[in-house]
């Protein structure tokens, strides 16, 4: 088993020398970790990954709910976007798997319109705003194998311009009898390339002005296509000890972006009682965040189990990113 871990590790730092194709996706929001408990672990945690938020990671995740479970999450970009997402799960029962559905809203306040006539404003705003809708199934094959598969519908929108299209997510866990070690792949945003359409798109175009019989017609400008953040992702998570009512857990995840170098995330989280947890993580091979902090509490109210998560992304240069989520099971 050692073997097999640092065979592992040592995959996940030849991979990050991989080229890099920077920029050449669009929807960027999708990439975006959702879930302070994941984002606290610094992103590790396909493996690990087992309520709700389990949608906007690994759906495979989702077939640990017993019952229902709900997860919102928010956070402040860079103090300039807001998002929120929110997601519903729901064990069929009688071994039929587990449904959930998910939403995500990226947005921005309103902005002033500017041209070349007029720099200081035209009293004219425009906003953005990027949602993603999906739905899940996921389902235990057997007691170590588990797989899901979410579909989505995936929307951007600058002012008048829309682009939309159809995306998936894959997933799978397997569990091994060795410190609860569990082996997990993630694909996520698989899906046709996106386009930019709309109204102000329109124009008047004039074929030839030295021709007496040429006119105006109605034309329409076309946007270059651009393609889904394609995202593949390997990971490991294990107990590394127990003592008592103390267990620390760490998680290894090797990312393969389609736009960007392959990258390497790791995560541990410590928890007392199974009530209060300390998170922390490191990101190598990111361009500014690194270092990831976070924390979280349980609280059982009879039936219904209320979880809150708290993490903070420090980045190098621009401002550091605070999440907060609530969970909410029965």
């Amino acid at each position: 088993m050692k073997k097999f871990i640092s065979l592992f590790i040592l995959i996940a730092l030849q991979a990050t020398a991989q080229y890099s194709n920077l920029g050449t996706s669009g929807a960027q929001f999708l990439q975006i970790p959702l879930g302070a408990r994941q984002a606290a672990m610094a992103g590790a945690s396909i493996a690990y990954t087992d309520d709700a938020s389990s949608v906007f990671w690994n759906p495979a995740g989702l077939s640990h709910v017993n019952h229902v479970d709900f997860h919102f999450s928010n956070l402040n970009w860079f103090d300039l976007f807001d998002l929120n997402a929110a997601s519903a799960v729901y064990n069929l029962g009688s071994d039929l798997g587990v449904i959930g559905a998910h939403f995500i809203s990226f947005s921005t306040g309103k902005i002033e319109i500017t041209t070349e006539k007029e720099p200081n404003g035209t009293g004219r705003f425009y906003d953005a705003q990027d949602i993603a809708l999906g739905l899940s199934y996921s389902r235990a094959l057997t007691e170590q194998f588990r797989v899901g598969l979410t579909v989505k519908y995936v929307s951007q929108r600058i002012w008048n311009e829309t682009a939309g299209g159809i995306a998936f997510d894959i997933g799978t866990q397997y569990k091994l009898d060795y410190n609860n070690l569990v082996i997990a792949m993630s694909m996520t945003n698989f899906g046709p390339d996106m386009r930019f359409e709309g109204p102000d798109l329109n124009v008047q175009y004039l074929k030839d002005d030295n021709l007496p019989l040429s006119r105006l017609a109605p034309a329409n400008l076309r946007t270059e296509e651009f393609s889904l953040p394609l995202h593949f992702q390997v990971g490991i998570a294990m107990d590394i000890f127990k003592i008592d009512f103390v267990k620390m857990r760490a998680a290894l995840d090797v990312t393969h972006p389609n736009d960007n170098v392959e990258r390497v995330n790791l995560g541990t989280e410590i928890s007392v009682f199974d009530r209060i947890f300390l998170r922390g993580g490191y990101r190598y091979n990111y361009d500014d965040e690194k270092f990831t902090l976070g924390a979280g509490a349980n609280l059982p109210m009879g039936e219904t189990m209320v979880t809150f998560d708290y993490a903070y992304s420090i980045y190098d240069i621009l401002p550091n990113v605070q999440r907060i989520s609530v969970g909410v099971r029965f």
